[in-house]
C-alpha cells in the first residue's frame, strides 16, 4: 500500500497533537495537586535562549494546522503569534488544533501533492514541494516543539513518560 500525503501528514500531526493535550491535561491535574498556578509555567524556558512554553504550544499549532494549510495554499502563513496567554488557553489551543485537523479530508490534501510551495524566512527562499515542505521542514520543526513542550513539563516535575509522548500508536490493529 502507498502512503499518501493525507497519511504522512494528518493523521501524524493528529497523534501527537492529541499527546500534547495529554501533556496539558496531565499538567493541570499535576499543577492542582501540588498548589501550583499552571500559569506560572507559560514564561518557562529550558535555556535562557530558548523560547518560553507558550511558544512551544503556539508553535506546535502552526506547524501542524498550517503546515497543513500550506499544501492547500502554497504558502506557509499562520496567523501571528498571540504571545503569553493563560495555561487554559494553551489547552484550548491544541484543541483548536485537534479540530482543525480532523476536518481536513484526504482527497483534498492528496490533490496537492506534488504541488509547489515556496517559503521566505527572512532573505532565504525555500523552493519545495507539498512533500518536501511536509517531511522536512513542517514535522521536525513540529516535533521540536512538542518534545521541548514535554521536557518543560518534565523539568518542572509533571510525572510524563515516553508512553505519553508517543500517543496512541497507529499499529495494523488499531
Amino acid at each position: 500500500m502507498r502512503t499518501s500525503l493525507y497519511d504522512l501528514s494528518v493523521p501524524t500531526f493528529l497523534q501527537t497533537v492529541r499527546s500534547i493535550g495529554g501533556f496539558l491535561d496531565r499538567a493541570a491535574t499535576h499543577f492542582s495537586n501540588t498548589g501550583v498556578d499552571p500559569d506560572n509555567i507559560v514564561h518557562t524556558r529550558l535555556f535562557d535562549d530558548m523560547a518560553p512554553f507558550h511558544f512551544q504550544i503556539e508553535a506546535a499549532w502552526h506547524h501542524s494546522v498550517w503546515g497543513v494549510e500550506a499544501l492547500k495554499s502554497g504558502a506557509f502563513t499562520p496567523p501571528a503569534l498571540v504571545g503569553p496567554v493563560p495555561f487554559a488557553d494553551l489547552q484550548a489551543m491544541i484543541g483548536k488544533a485537534e479540530m482543525m485537523l480532523e476536518a481536513f479530508i484526504p482527497d483534498e490534501v492528496n490533490g496537492c501533492s506534488g504541488k509547489h510551495l515556496d517559503l521566505q524566512i527572512g532573505p532565504r527562499r525555500l523552493a519545495f514541494t507539498a512533500e518536501t515542505f511536509i517531511l522536512s521542514f513542517s514535522l521536525p520543526n513540529f516535533y521540536f516543539h512538542a518534545v521541548t513542550t514535554y521536557n518543560i513539563l518534565r523539568s518542572r516535575g509533571v510525572p510524563l513518560g515516553k508512553h505519553d509522548y508517543e500517543g496512541r500508536l497507529r499499529t495494523r490493529s488499531s
